[in-house]
């Protein structure tokens, strides 16, 4: 399983994790911020947890890629 989370609390806008993984992530219109795809909030938290292991590769550049380093994606 690929578990994706993000800090939407902490985002700055900079759209890297759009540019890199556009299927899971997108800006919102109503405050610049990023926006993780089909996932749950948890205290700020979302989370995104799938079987399709092919997401990893690029979920994984838009981790590396963030300037804040608020996406994390790990293997389980």
């Amino acid at each position: 399983m690929v578990v994706v989370t993000l800090q939407r609390n902490k985002c700055i806008g900079c759209n890297y994790c759009v540019e890199l993984a556009a299927a899971h992530f997108q800006m919102s219109k109503k405050d610049g911020k990023s926006v993780l795809l089909r996932s749950l909030d948890r205290k700020g938290f979302h989370t995104l947890k799938s079987t399709d292991h092919s997401i990893f590769e690029e979920c994984e550049a838009a981790a590396k890629a963030c300037p804040v380093k608020i996406i994390s994606v790990k293997l389980t």
